[in-house]
């Protein structure tokens, strides 16, 4: 297919699917089933949240793009309580539960990652506002409708603070909503004291945070100790007369990646909440783990018995450990063994620890349970699934459950797992197997293989993805950026083509070696032999052709994508790269001598896809959203230009106005569809033209 026919044929597809998702539509459905948009518009569940006295979760459901929120008690079927229609790109986020659970406050609309930045307007509307809401659990017509994000119910559920542009809000209820301080940075990890008179967070600075105390009836603020680094996971201790936060600072440029025991790199402080003086209770030690490492959820807790449970690094692999909040001491692992956990949290007690984990099986995670004393840890969960996020409403406990046919969605942990609402399944979907080989330097890496359907040879793809501090699973990922990769890589197993998903190194889920591995991105760009290494283990299997083998991936994902077609284009016979990073150029540290930051911008360059464009000849298609926070948009110009310039062939797919993890459902279907197009074409055919 020729450069013209080819977009003619893009743009139809574009269009084919605005209309058919887009309300009034006229385009009629295809004659045969779209397996494509049905299993891309499974409900995707996420932000499971408890009410702290009662059985009662309530959670976030995205459908084709349309989001609303659902609630559910135990023993009672789940209940919608918003009433949005449309796949308009407005998030919803920011959930959460009073304690009684009666409320439920939430935003919609802005960028829940980036909440004080400009809001995205990713369609174009008149008004693209930021709204908190507040409103009564079984639904109905808002008690607030506020500008703002964050919001945090005070302990007996009438008064709920929130934060917009650096600023503290409080509202309560039968009053308006009023001002209690600004502060420079980001205000974030708020939190109320146990009896309603503080408020405890971080104000982030960018190359800085500090822990701030704020009186809510005197409107006064406290800085806690503040030092030159980061303060962060500040805690109250169950009486309120004390507070517990973690203190870091980064290693300094030239540290030497994959040598943490040169130094030590963070603490644990502990502070009188009557008077803000605080003490130094214990401090990591040079040697493994003496970087501050944190799981994707809370990370410092404060026990009913006085113990402080934080993450560390000390045995090579993330876990739980505890420590006296009073006298210090050595602090004790709560759950060794040669695996990571994903997130913990403590009991309604606060007595025991619950926590996810791949202890067993490195390419899933399920909830366990241990005493925060003496005894062993007891799973709670297990088999083919993948069990993630445990939440606690009441005494009751619940997860975040996916597996190879079912999207992320909420189930109670009781004997067994109980699905708290509907659950959809995906028709069709293969089970993942387990992949494992090594890089030429010996390092093992992990991966998924999607088998292709039929016999015979196959083309086949590597899918990388982004982060890179990421691991994909055997099954749904929790995330939903990467359930619709999930879905894209069944999709394209469905049409034909062995799939194999990289946990290359720098990731996470096999331990601190292969995280921080030595020379990774910007210091040589050492996760690519991973990437190379997935690409030769395809070629030499038997049932693949070797000349069609194509690669995607999106951020980091992207990255690894342009350097392996720029690199290696007689293994990689065509890419697509959704986001991407194409030079890896930054300012480097002055700290570094005159002869030290040439070598480093050296490396730079020598690791971006930029540095290989002379030996670039596959074809790649450029998908970006020109609106998005995380990799600049001028990332894809760069590229483009310097493509054109040498002829290499290139097509591209531009979202005016999306962000990065695309807010609409079509973007998302229309990028799919762009990606199956671009490898049908360079790689299903009878012979790859190179």
């Amino acid at each position: 297919m020729g450069a013209m026919a080819w977009l003619a044929y893009l743009r139809l597809g574009i269009c084919a699917a605005i209309l058919a998702l887009t309300p009034g539509g006229s385009t009629a459905q295809p004659s045969r089933p779209d397996d494509l948009a049905a299993a891309l518009a499974l409900p995707v569940a996420s932000e499971l949240v408890g009410a702290r006295d009662v059985a009662r979760f309530a959670w976030i459901e995205n459908a084709a793009g349309v989001r609303n929120i659902w609630v559910a008690d135990r023993g009672r079927p789940a209940r919608r309580v918003t009433t949005y229609t449309e796949d308009d790109g407005q998030e919803l986020s920011d959930l959460t539960l009073s304690a009684d659970g009666a409320s439920l406050a939430f935003v919609r609309g802005g960028d829940e990652e980036f909440p004080d930045d400009t809001l995205p307007n990713v369609t174009s509307a008149a008004v693209f506002p930021q709204q908190l809401f507040v409103m009564t659990a079984e639904g109905g017509v808002p008690e607030l409708d506020s500008d703002g994000h964050s919001p945090v119910f005070a302990p007996m559920g009438h008064q709920l603070a929130y934060t917009r542009k650096g600023e503290i809000w409080l509202w309560e209820r039968g009053s308006e909503a009023r001002k209690l301080a600004t502060v420079k940075g980001e205000v974030r990890r708020m939190s109320w004291s146990p009896d309603a008179k503080r408020l405890l967070f971080v104000d982030h600075r960018d190359d800085r945070s500090f822990v701030a105390l704020l009186d809510v009836a005197q409107a006064e603020l406290r800085y806690i100790e503040p030092g030159l680094g980061f303060s962060v996971e500040p805690v109250f201790s169950p009486d309120g007369r004390r507070l517990a936060f973690i203190r870091y600072i980064e290693p300094p440029a030239g540290a030497l990646v994959g040598r943490p025991e040169t130094a030590a790199y963070w603490s644990i402080r502990v502070a009188d909440a009557a008077t803000g003086v605080a003490r130094q209770l214990w401090t990591a030690p040079p040697g493994t783990g003496g970087r501050y490492a944190a799981t994707r959820s809370r990370n410092l807790f404060w026990s009913a018995d006085g113990l402080l449970v934080f993450p560390w690094e000390r045995s090579g692999w993330l876990h739980p450990y505890v420590v006296d909040a009073t006298t210090g001491g050595t602090p004790r692992e709560l759950t060794p063994g040669a695996f990571e956990v994903e997130t913990f949290l403590l009991s309604a007690d606060k007595r025991s620890l619950v926590y996810a984990a791949n202890a067993g099986d490195l390419n899933r995670w399920h909830i366990w349970r241990r005493p925060l004393g003496s005894g062993a840890p007891v799973q709670l969960t297990g088999g083919e699934g993948i069990e993630s996020l445990p939440t606690l409403a009441g005494d009751a406990l619940a997860v975040m459950a996916t597996d190879a046919i079912r999207p992320a969605h909420p189930e109670l942990v009781t004997s067994s797992l109980s699905p708290l609402g509907k659950v959809a399944a995906a028709r069709g979907f293969v089970s993942p197997e387990p992949a494992v080989f090594r890089a030429a330097d010996g390092v093992e890496v992990h991966g998924q293989l999607f088998r292709a359907r039929g016999p015979g040879k196959h083309p086949a793809l590597l899918f990388i993805h982004g982060g890179p501090r990421r691991q994909m699973l055997l099954g749904f990922h929790p995330s939903g950026y990467y359930s619709k990769a999930y879905v894209m890589n069944q999709h394209l197993a469905a049409q034909g083509y062995h799939v194999l998903a990289v946990n290359y190194r720098s990731g996470t889920g096999y331990g601190l070696a292969f995280r921080d591995a030595a020379g990774q991105g910007r210091d040589g760009a050492s996760e690519y032999r991973d990437v190379l290494a997935a690409g030769r283990w395809l070629a030499a299997r038997g049932d693949v052709y070797p000349s069609r083998i194509g690669i995607w991936g999106g951020s980091w994902g992207g990255y690894l994508t342009a350097l392996a077609v720029a690199r290696d284009s007689a293994l990689f016979a065509a890419g697509v790269d959704f986001h991407g990073v194409h030079t890896l150029l930054k300012a480097v540290p002055s700290s570094l001598s005159p002869d030290a930051q040439a070598a480093a911008r050296q490396l730079q360059w020598e690791a971006s896809p930029m540095a290989a464009i002379e030996r670039w000849r596959s074809p790649v298609l450029l998908i970006h959203g020109d609106d998005d926070k995380n990799v600049d948009f001028s990332q894809s110009l760069l590229l483009a230009r310097e493509l054109a310039a040498r002829r290499i062939p290139f097509r591209e797919l531009v979202f005016p106005n999306e962000r990065h993890s695309f807010f609409r459902h079509v973007s998302w279907l229309t990028s799919f569809r762009a990606t199956e197009a671009f490898f049908d074409e360079h790689l299903m055919r009878k012979e790859a033209s190179r």
